[in-house]
């Protein structure tokens, strides 16, 4: 079985490193941008590959499914590199290619709030997805850069699903039925998903979690069978989005 953590955040470190190799990791979607433009982008990138040169018996990049494969078989951790905002793309469309070339297969089109391209789940009114958001939709199906919607508004997230020509992705999110966190999402948005071909990854967050950080065993695993019944089984998996 290959274990994938559909999204990740942390201050990293051999140790951290460690620990996914002794869990059997094969892969993770490392965010490597929240805020950042294209160049404070491209140094997290370099950070990163200083990383790859200093624990390569631990980690390799992941930008295919056969480096996720080598890795699972190698005993490594592939570290796919995915945006929390698609603020590394500035005002550019130009620069969806050229992140895709850098790594990236990951891209949000919003972090919570309105962007260029869509609305995110913290604004009051949710207008879609904008005429240059279709447009890097696009782009990224050309390309091969997944979209994300997980801090994506209602209207937005369904109409993403709807132009994309690929699947996407909502990598860390949980459904609101069971805690109506504003990132979680609604029924209708986890239908479509799961109808389109596209993946729910569960998060850990305490916000995003029924009771937060007294959250039990029990009622995550209750909520996954309920959203499985939903979605379908080959349509979710962990996105665990924990520091």
């Amino acid at each position: 079985m290959i274990l994938i953590d559909g999204c990740q955040y942390a201050n990293w470190s051999e140790k951290i490193f460690r620990e996914m190799n002794a869990g059997g990791v094969s892969a993770v979607h490392v965010t490597i941008c929240y805020h950042e433009d294209f160049r404070e982008t491209v140094e997290n990138m370099a950070d990163w590959n200083r990383m790859f040169e200093r624990f390569p018996d631990l980690i390799v990049p992941g930008r295919t499914a056969e480096d996720v494969r080598r890795a699972h078989a190698e005993g490594r951790t592939a570290i796919v590199f995915g945006f929390q905002n698609c603020s590394p793309i500035e005002d550019d469309i130009g620069l969806v290619e050229i992140c895709h070339q850098l790594g990236a297969r990951f891209m949000q089109l919003t972090y919570n709030n309105q962007s260029l391209l869509a609305t995110g789940c913290y604004e009051e009114n949710d207008t879609g997805v904008t005429r240059m958001g279709r447009q890097v939709i696009a782009e990224m199906n050309r390309v091969g850069l997944v979209v994300d919607m997980s801090h994506s508004g209602e209207r937005s997230t369904l109409e993403a699903i709807e132009i994309s020509d690929r699947p996407i992705a909502i990598t860390h999110a949980n459904p609101a039925f069971w805690h109506p966190a504003l990132s979680n999402k609604s029924d209708d948005v986890l239908k479509a998903l799961g109808d389109s071909g596209g993946m729910l990854k569960f998060s850990l967050y305490p916000h995003h979690l029924k009771e937060k950080s007294d959250c039990t065993v029990e009622s995550f695993c209750d909520m996954v069978a309920r959203t499985a019944d939903l979605m379908g089984i080959d349509h979710i998996g962990l996105g665990s989005d924990l520091c």
